[in-house]
């Protein structure tokens, strides 16, 4: 079990990295373990438009499969407002500035540990 959480933390940092290197901004990995029912980390970051916030998705979704991760579903893509990508112990949320404010999960999630990118 220890190895395979091993793997979900180092997903959910490349994820990050994917999007920092495609220069989204704000972004922040929330340790979910114990914490949640539902997944184990967050990964959260606001695109600059919908165009890159795709490229986004699919660069992470190609990631994703070569760390051996199957996407468990995947909600926005078309309207690119708020993309979800469920990898089940990791969710990845790619905001734009306007639902990112609206929604604010850091706030929702306040007690999880904030992992260093």
């Amino acid at each position: 079990m220890k190895k395979k959480s091993s793997n979900e933390k180092k997903f959910a940092l490349a994820a990050a990295k994917i999007a920092a290197e495609r220069h989204c901004s704000d972004i922040v990995v929330l340790d979910l373990t114990g914490m949640s029912p539902a997944t184990d980390y967050f990964v959260i970051a606001t695109g600059t438009s919908n165009r890159q916030m795709r490229t986004v998705a699919d660069e992470i979704n190609q990631a994703a499969k070569e760390h051996g991760l199957q996407r468990f579903g995947r909600a926005g893509y078309e309207q690119a407002r708020w993309i979800l990508l469920d990898y089940v112990d990791i969710v990845v949320h790619i905001f734009d500035s306007e639902y990112r404010d609206y929604y604010d999960l850091e706030l929702l999630w306040g007690d999880a540990e904030r992992l260093k990118i």
